[in-house]
């Protein structure tokens, strides 16, 4: 899946993974990391979300990553915040209000960059990885990231046979084989979506459910 993709449907306006609201599990289940007030939490694949809007308005500083400029115009025009924009060698830097959005690939952020997020959520960004790329995203990206960063982890779980990614269903045994190694693993709650989500069974999709883990780097 090459970043034309991403970008077609940000031209396009294809965007059903975007939520129009804060994501409610997010704000259930952000205390169950217990992350300390002011620390840095890393969006990747951050799309244009609120969920930024909210994790900033806890006191945490926030990193998102996102490849298309139309996606990361929107989020500041939309939220009406006016950026300072830098750029930098892992892409062009917008802040404003706490929230620092880089424009580029999320694989090109320097090492320093992320060494610094002591958090991660990750709601979007690897179940809208084909297989081929999660085991890079995970070694390269969450790989990088500082030891003792604390994570909320999102993903769903359908019968993949029965709809064409993304997003791509993702077990708890592929997530336990990408971040085992270097990652402590807990499964907060799986629950069933399928009587929320009208676009997967109009697909034919006769199961759906979502999970959500936490996450702490030990290695």
């Amino acid at each position: 899946m090459q970043p034309e993709f991403w970008l077609e449907r940000w031209r396009e306006g294809r965007i059903g993974f975007h939520r129009d609201a804060v994501m409610p599990l997010l704000v259930q289940y952000w205390p169950a990391l217990a992350a300390p007030a002011g620390s840095r939490v890393f969006v990747p694949l951050a799309g244009k979300s609120l969920d930024m809007i909210w994790l900033a308005a806890q006191g945490h500083p926030v990193l998102g990553a996102e490849l298309s400029p139309l996606a990361v115009g929107q989020f500041f025009e939309e939220n009406g915040l006016h950026p300072q924009v830098t750029d930098t060698p892992a892409g062009r830097l917008h802040a404003a209000e706490g929230i620092e959005l880089m424009l580029g690939d999320v694989f090109d952020l320097d090492d320093a960059t992320l060494a610094s997020c002591e958090a991660v959520y990750d709601r979007a960004a690897l179940i809208a990885l084909p297989p081929d790329l999660r085991a890079r995203y995970a070694d390269e990206v969450h790989g990088r990231l500082p030891i003792g960063c604390l994570g909320l982890l999102i993903t769903l779980e359908y019968p993949q046979p029965e709809k064409e990614g993304p997003p791509f269903s993702m077990d708890e045994a592929e997530v336990r084989r990408l971040f085992a190694d270097r990652w402590d693993i807990a499964l907060l709650e799986r629950r069933d979506i399928l009587p929320h989500e009208p676009g997967f069974r109009a697909e034919g999709v006769t199961a759906l459910h979502t999970a959500i883990y936490r996450l702490r780097k030990h290695s």
